[in-house]
């Protein structure tokens, strides 16, 4: 079994914890929304997870790398794994719901296994993953709708722009794998991609973003929860999955994210998903689990013991 269908215990483990943490960034997302514009979550979520990890670090006792070759490998990181795909899927919350844009960003997977096996050589397609993206996309087109082929309306380009920060997180995993050979810490990289990111987003939120008044308390707390619970503890666990299961495996987190997302949003928000929604879901889901194998595997294990 090679390394990209393979995870042990403690690394499932890890992975719904991590989704756990990320199906909770767009519950907050959804409250911080109401006081804060985007690009200007996007910076306090870095910049407040980036002072999480070096306190961690320095409390670790461990060392900072400042090699320029490191920093600009974090800086490239905190472009894809941050600066695009945050500031896409909170504009696409302004818009819609966080459980379809949860359901939307599930789809990165379908993207991961496409960019894989164009950009490296040991995470190539095979006839299980190209039916399975087939299946996903097909829950794409049907989460979109027919309505987007009359006219394209901001709802629409909200569910784009949620494909588009998938799209840029297929493109992390895939760079992130670079940062096993430098020798680094998880806990560094973590701190590298969201400081460079911060150091880039901050500018750009004091520029276009207006000033919020007075804002309440629920959001500063759900800005606050973002950025230390959804992002520094996350990205942690991002690392180290990455690191010991590879990257196809490591977006198979997004499977796991709506649900724990769409349970926030119907409790505590009053959201509510369509028919149409959860056909789509059903899609995407089955195309993940063929991408998978895993069941399909199980299934014809058990088969030949009873046989």
């Amino acid at each position: 079994m090679d390394k990209s269908s393979a995870m042990s215990p403690i690394d499932w483990a890890l992975l719904v914890v991590l989704s756990l943490l990320w199906g909770g960034s767009f519950f907050f997302a959804e409250i911080a929304l109401r006081d804060f514009q985007p690009f200007t979550i996007v910076a306090v979520r870095v910049a407040l997870a980036s002072l999480a990890l070096f306190v961690l670090i320095k409390a670790r006792g461990g060392a900072l790398p400042y090699s320029r070759a490191v920093w600009l490998a974090f800086a490239g990181m905190g472009l894809l794994n941050n600066i695009i795909p945050f500031s896409l899927l909170f504009y696409g919350q302004t818009q819609i719901g966080a459980g379809l844009a949860s359901i939307l960003n599930a789809t990165t997977p379908v993207f991961t296994v496409i960019v894989a096996h164009y950009v490296t050589n040991d995470e190539r397609m095979n006839p299980g993953k190209i039916v399975g993206a087939g299946f996903g996309l097909a829950g794409v087109a049907v989460l979109i709708g027919a309505d987007a082929l009359q006219g394209v309306s901001w709802s629409v380009l909200a569910m784009i722009g949620c494909l588009g920060a998938a799209l840029s997180y297929a493109f992390a995993a895939i760079y992130g794998r670079r940062f096993k050979s430098m020798g680094l810490e998880p806990t560094t990289v973590a701190f590298g991609q969201v400081t460079a990111s911060a150091i880039m987003m901050t500018p750009v939120a004091l520029i276009i973003d207006a000033p919020p008044s007075a804002p309440g308390a629920d959001s500063v707390a759900a800005l606050v929860a973002l950025g230390l619970f959804s992002t520094a503890l996350a990205y942690y666990l991002y690392f180290r999955i990455l690191s010991s299961s590879g990257a196809t495996n490591l977006t198979l987190v997004t499977f796991l994210i709506p649900a724990s997302s769409v349970t926030l949003g119907v409790l505590f928000l009053g959201e509510r998903l369509s028919s149409t929604d959860f056909a789509g879901v059903a899609l995407i889901a089955v195309g993940l689990a063929v991408m998978d194998g895993r069941l399909w595997r199980r299934l014809r294990a058990h088969r030949k013991a009873v046989s």
